[in-house]
């Protein structure tokens, strides 16, 4: 989620520099904004009341659910701060967490019978808070890995593509790591994103080839700026996000797309939660419930992410391998 007062505020230093106007529909009466030069189709619903996609509560299904969580009746779920759309943000009042992680987050706990309670922290506090018992899962884009497999059980729900964004008609394309040599980059730091651009660089230099100038900015705003000013050639980040900037800012392009598990392996997105909590078999079934029954469908199709579905929830599958493998 944003760091910042609200969405509308987050976008205001684009604004500034005239790099919105792909998003001059904008609606303030139903909170609805439509890219510049789309004809017809969903507009984005960035306000409180998203009429959200629901699914009724599966008795065999909520039976998987300790029993403690049951009797409370409540999931609580962490989600980062520092997520942007369409993964997670707030909506218009400045107080509604909304996106594709929210929604299919309720999904889960609607076929649970359990109500969700979202709790916004860093991303380094999703992982302190599992630790120490106070979530019992995270919806937060987090790629499931070897390491993390080590403290953590995965029951997976998205496909995990990053995605290189670049000023629109660079003429540039990135297949893999001699494309990015000599290139200034912009990177999340402590994310997977940054260990493969990381690898990338090694590669590079091990072939005679330059590495890549990795930069880092405290907000992904400022990685737009600096696209915009020619201060860096890309940002790699969650394909989500690129692809939710390039549609409604209309500024940007998707250089490259790839697996954020690396080369060799499609990495997955996954609902986290503490290793043996007991709470992985009740997501995976509740997952593969929606779905089977279609919500979850709806879910990717209302924030334009049906190319990242998967056909089924996997508990702990291969992830990015181990730091040095």
């Amino acid at each position: 989620m944003r760091t910042r007062r609200t969405l509308l505020t987050a976008l205001a230093p684009l604004a500034a520099l005239g790099l919105l106007t792909a998003c001059g529909a904008s609606d303030t009466a139903t909170d609805q904004v439509v890219p510049k030069g789309q004809k017809g189709g969903t507009a984005i619903n960035l306000g409180p009341d998203q009429k959200r996609v629901h699914t009724a509560k599966v008795d065999a299904i909520a039976a998987r659910l300790p029993a403690a969580v049951r009797a409370r009746g409540t999931l609580q779920i962490g989600v980062s701060t520092n997520s942007s759309p369409p993964l997670a943000f707030y909506a218009t009042d400045d107080r509604t967490p909304i996106g594709v992680e929210i929604d299919l987050a309720t999904l889960v706990a609607d076929t649970l019978g359990v109500k969700p309670e979202f709790a916004l922290v860093s991303w380094e506090n999703l992982f302190v808070g599992l630790d120490s018992g106070k979530f019992d899962a995270v919806f937060s884009n987090v790629t499931v890995t070897e390491e993390r497999k080590d403290k953590y059980d995965f029951a997976t729900y998205r496909l995990d593509d990053l995605a290189f964004e670049a000023k629109k008609g660079s003429g540039w394309k990135v297949a893999g790591p001699a494309d990015v040599a000599g290139k200034t980059i912009a990177v999340g730091s402590g994310t997977n994103q940054e260990k493969i651009l990381v690898d990338w660089s090694r590669q590079n230099e091990k072939a005679g080839r330059k590495p890549v100038d990795i930069k880092y900015f405290q907000n992904q705003t400022d990685s737009y700026l600096a696209i915009q000013s020619g201060r860096i050639d890309a940002y790699l980040g969650p394909n989500p996000t690129a692809a939710y900037h390039v549609a409604s800012a209309g500024q940007t392009e998707v250089v490259g797309k790839f697996s954020g598990a690396g080369a060799r392996l499609q990495g997955k997105i996954a609902a986290t939660t503490k290793k043996d909590s007991g709470l992985v078999a009740a997501y995976q079934a509740a997952l593969n419930h929606v779905i089977e029954n279609g919500t979850y469908a709806q879910v990717l199709e209302r924030w334009g992410l049906s190319g990242e579905a998967v056909t089924s929830s996997e508990i702990n599958p291969p992830g990015l391998p181990r730091t040095g493998n």
